[in-house]
C-alpha cells in the first residue's frame, strides 16, 4: 500500500517563554530522516545553555533526549507535543538557561511540553503527499502528447533514457503523487489512443 500523506512544518519556528526566571526557547524543523534531525541539533544548541533537550519523530522513527534532566521530564514530554501536534518528519530542541529556581519534575515535564507544544501549535504546516518514481515507454512521436500529461498531473524530477534497446522509444521517468498514478495512466493512454504501460 502507498505512504499516507502526512503533515509537516513550513520553514522553522521558534518559541521562547521565562519560567520561574528560567528561560526556554523551543526550536522545530521540519527533518526527512535522523541525519537531518541531527544536524539540525548541532547546529541549534547552544552550548552555553544549561541544556538542550530535544525529540524528533521521521515516520515510525523516534528518538528524544533530556540532556541531563531528570529522565523523562524533558525530551518524552518534547515527543508527547510532537504526537499531539499531528506534525510529521519534525525535530524540536528546546534550550534551557536555568534561572536559579528548581521547578520540580513536574515543572519540568509542563515547562518542556508546554514550550514545545505552543511552538508546534500555530507553525505553518503542509501537507506533504508521497510520490512514487514511475516510468513508461514512449515512442518519439507521442513524447510531445505524453509531456502534455504530465505538466497537467504535475509530475516532477522528468528524466529520459533513450538508451532502451528498442528503435524509436525512449523512457521517461518521473515523479507523480500516488493517488494521481491511475489517472494519468488513464489520461496518456486516451491521448495517445494507444496503450502505454506505466512502469512502477
Amino acid at each position: 500500500s502507498p505512504p499516507t500523506p502526512y503533515t509537516t512544518l513550513v520553514g522553522r519556528v521558534r518559541c521562547e517563554r521565562e519560567i520561574k526566571r528560567s528561560k526556554f526557547i523551543a526550536v522545530a524543523a521540519s527533518v526527512p530522516d535522523e541525519r537531518a534531525a541531527m544536524s539540525f541539533l548541532n547546529e541549534v544548541k547552544d552550548p552555553r545553555a544549561t541544556h538542550n533537550c530535544w525529540a524528533y519523530k521521521v515516520g515510525e522513527q523516534f528518538r528524544y533526549n533530556d540532556d541531563g534532566e531528570p529522565s523523562s521530564t524533558a525530551g518524552k514530554p518534547i515527543y508527547s507535543a510532537i504526537i499531539s501536534s499531528g506534525i510529521d518528519m519534525v525535530m524540536v530542541v528546546v534550550i534551557r538557561y536555568f534561572g536559579g529556581i528548581k521547578l520540580g519534575t513536574g515543572g519540568l515535564v509542563r515547562a518542556y511540553g508546554g514550550v514545545a507544544s505552543e511552538c508546534l501549535k500555530d507553525a505553518p504546516t503542509c501537507l506533504v503527499k508521497p510520490k512514487a518514481r514511475v516510468g513508461m515507454e514512449v515512442p518519439f512521436d507521442l513524447l510531445g502528447t505524453v509531456y502534455n500529461q504530465l505538466q497537467h498531473f504535475h509530475a516532477e524530477d522528468i528524466k529520459q533514457d533513450y538508451d532502451t534497446g528498442k528503435d524509436g522509444t525512449v523512457v521517461v521517468m518521473f515523479k507523480v503523487e500516488y493517488e494521481k498514478i491511475e489517472g494519468l495512466g488513464n489520461a496518456v493512454n486516451s491521448a495517445c489512443s494507444r496503450k502505454i504501460e506505466l512502469l512502477q
